[in-house]
């Protein structure tokens, strides 16, 4: 099934250019109720599974062991601006299980926050692995092996055992079968996985609705999805998405951006997942397309979606800031089942 137009981009009253992909929506118990595209486009998740992957922090014991806070677990999950909230709080997580950034195999970047770049510059300082979106991650995944007593200079490896753990989870939550999920290179350096989007919708679905996976893990999942949307400002930053999309949610929906434009839902009311992929790649389509697939379901009212405006149809602007266009969600969701409510 080919991609389907999602998202127009208007420069004044025509349409210049249009972004397609797919989406879908899935309810914990594994019905399809919503796609848009083909739901089952097999996708790299990105950094969208992030808090997955965070899963084997809390379930061995190092999270506890490290005293790891709520916005410290949240942190974990993030692909964060850089801002000082961020970085500071890497180097705690580190200097508590005795380690420093050099520590951190995720590789360099220029942060998005711009004021942390420009501070940088002006003080003659180099760019670190701090700075870098997924420094957060990384310091989950080394407190992880130093706590399991495992080798931390090669944890990012596909064969080290914190990311086997990282793999066995990503295919025991979404409910898919381990061998059959592809593994590439992430920006970062650590391994990146591949599964139909409809699994990805299901695994988020799957950690909205905790029960369903046992006792023990729900535990593990209600404790990191709870720190992601009591301090979103840790997943993403100052007036990103994530953060944004979090605090309006009034702790019912949580969510994470992967690049490529590839975004994540849970509905902890509903125990709905949502999975969305913009074929081109490009990032500015997916929110958009996020709140408007929310709209469509009933997820997120109106009033919410108002207040989310800036994201829901981003205003374009050019080199002197004068507004010349803007985004504007494009397709109707395809109801497959019906609307699936606890």
């Amino acid at each position: 099934m080919s991609s389907t137009n999602l998202v127009d981009v208007y420069r004044g009253r025509r349409i210049e250019s249009s972004h397609c992909g797919h989406i879908a929506v899935v309810n914990s118990t594994g019905e399809l109720l919503y796609s848009a595209g083909d739901p089952y486009r097999v996708t790299y998740a990105r950094s969208s599974v992030k808090p997955i992957q965070a899963i084997p922090v809390v379930e061995t014991g190092a999270a506890d062991y490290y005293e790891l806070s709520a916005p410290d677990l949240s942190l974990c999950c993030a692909s964060h601006s850089g801002e000082a909230q961020h970085t500071d709080r890497v180097q705690s997580i580190l200097k508590r299980a005795g380690m420093n950034d050099e520590a951190l195999q995720c590789g360099t970047h220029i942060p998005h926050a711009q004021d942390t770049y420009k501070s940088l510059l002006a003080q003659g300082k180099d760019l670190t692995p701090l700075y870098n979106n997924c420094s957060g991650k990384h310091s989950g995944m080394l407190i992880t092996a130093k706590f399991m007593d495992e080798t931390v200079e090669d944890y990012y490896l596909p064969d080290h055992p914190v990311q086997q753990r990282i793999l066995q989870t990503i295919s025991e939550v979404t409910d898919y079968p381990l061998e059959k999920i592809e593994i590439g290179t992430d920006g970062c350096g650590v391994p990146v996985h591949a599964l139909p989007l409809e699994r990805l919708a299901y695994g988020f679905a799957r950690m909205a609705d905790s029960k369903t996976l046992g006792e023990k893990r729900a535990s593990a999942v209600n404790r990191i999805t709870e720190a992601m949307m009591d301090y979103p400002e840790m997943v993403g930053g100052t007036g990103r998405f994530c953060t944004d999309f979090m605090k309006e949610s009034n702790g019912r929906l949580f969510g994470k951006a992967g690049a490529e434009g590839v975004y994540l839902i849970g509905d902890k009311e509903t125990g709905i997942g949502i999975a969305i992929k913009m074929e081109d790649g490009n990032g500015r389509a997916v929110y958009p397309a996020a709140l408007e697939t929310l709209r469509q379901a009933g997820l997120m009212g109106e009033d919410q979606i108002n207040r989310l405006m800036h994201h829901y149809r981003p205003v374009l602007k050019n080199a002197r800031q004068e507004s010349i266009g803007e985004l504007v969600p494009a397709f109707t969701l395809r109801k497959v089942h019906a609307h699936y409510c606890k």
